[in-house]
């Protein structure tokens, strides 16, 4: 994979990974699993609230 490639979908696979992460540890059990599977499904929220919320730079 070359550069160009990860630096358009690095992320978003990285998520999905997360995501699914999250889910498979939530089904798994208790104790760890949960904390896991908070963290886990929490990042992608975290990520996309911090890029919807940060401001724009103005100019070119």
């Amino acid at each position: 994979m070359n550069g160009r490639f990860m630096a358009l979908w690095g992320m978003p696979i990285l998520l999905g990974i997360l995501t699914v992460i999250g889910l498979v540890s939530a089904l798994l059990g208790d104790g760890i699993w949960d904390t896991v599977s908070a963290l886990a499904l929490g990042a992608p929220v975290a990520v996309g609230a911090w890029f919807s919320l940060r401001r724009k730079k103005r100019g070119g």
